[in-house]
């Protein structure tokens, strides 16, 4: 079991999502960013799937109250386990009554925890994911506070020293084209496309809000809901487009600039208050290739874990 001493500025259990309840209104949750998920869960030999703690900012601490191996994956957090400062991209050996903290995250906002054999609270709907919104899954349903328990199985045999390299950021995020663009015009998205955008400190795991220092994309357009998924762009009124994360809703009346390509969509679970970002349409080709260059790393990960020895 490990202890939540302090939960920064939000802390919380997360798997891949859920999928398939769409239809119902329930957003998909998970880790924004899957991808380190899953190489965390690799180094362990856990299932990809495995739930896993995302941890925002830092400004954490926990408390192990068994022994467990553990691997630690996203941006530098300065984490220290008791006294000894631990790096992103490692697996490390964690005794009961030890304790892991992280302070201010550097280069990045989200890191993630992978414990060997995963976390063990009870699934909905398929998934242990926190929807925070909708007030389910994780351990309470909520963001993990002070005091809180995260149920593991004890893990006490040696576990090898193991590291991985994640796959390179971005700040030129590539776009499927928009379905709305005779409704928005071509000079619109074009105008999209050139300026730089900085992220707003408004931002969550709904929706990453976008603001530009000079900004006409202002409009009056209003259209029947539609459905929109991770990675949806939408444009309101005030012009200040909103990048739809892992909780974002599932349908929305706003018009779509585009839709980040899912090879992509992994990098805004680093992107802070203050950081630019741009923007090209490209086509499928292109945003197939993207995704095939991310499956190769993790492939190229499989096969370095099993030839390890």
């Amino acid at each position: 079991m490990i202890t939540v001493l302090k939960p920064g500025l939000l802390m919380t259990i997360q798997d891949r999502g859920r999928t398939g309840f769409r239809h119902l209104g329930v957003a998909q949750s998970g880790a924004i960013d899957s991808y380190a998920m899953t190489i965390a869960n690799r180094l362990l030999d856990n299932d990809d799937n495995d739930a896993v703690i995302e941890i925002t900012l830092g400004l954490a601490k926990l408390q192990f109250n068994c022994d467990s191996s553990i691997a630690l994956i996203g941006t530098d957090m300065q984490a220290k386990l008791d006294d000894t400062s631990i790096y992103p991209g490692w697996t490390y050996t964690v005794k009961q009554g030890q304790t892991l903290t992280f302070a201010t995250a550097r280069n990045g906002f989200r890191a993630y925890l992978a414990v060997k054999g995963g976390i063990n609270c009870e699934r909905v709907m398929n998934s242990r994911a926190t929807d925070l919104a909708a007030g389910f899954g994780g351990t309470t349903g909520a963001a993990l506070k002070e005091n809180d328990t995260i149920p593991i199985t004890p893990y006490s045999k040696s576990w090898p020293k193991l590291g991985a390299i994640s796959p390179p950021k971005r700040s030129l995020i590539r776009l499927h084209p928009s379905i709305h663009t005779q409704l928005l015009s071509q000079s619109t998205l074009d105008e999209f496309c050139a300026k730089s955008w900085q992220v707003t400190p408004q931002s969550n795991r709904m929706g990453v809000r976008l603001q530009a220092h000079t900004n006409q994309l202002a409009h009056s357009h209003s259209l029947p809901s539609l459905a929109v998924n991770p990675g949806s762009i939408q444009l309101p009124p005030s012009g200040e487009p909103i990048v739809l994360l892992n909780d974002g809703q599932t349908t929305g009346g706003y018009p779509l600039l585009g839709t980040v390509i899912s090879a992509d969509l992994y990098h805004f679970a680093q992107l802070k208050p203050g950081d630019s970002i741009n923007f090209c349409y490209v086509d499928l080709a292109t945003a197939n290739a993207a995704q095939a260059k991310l499956n190769a790393h993790l492939q190229q990960l499989a096969i370095a874990l099993k030839n390890k020895h």
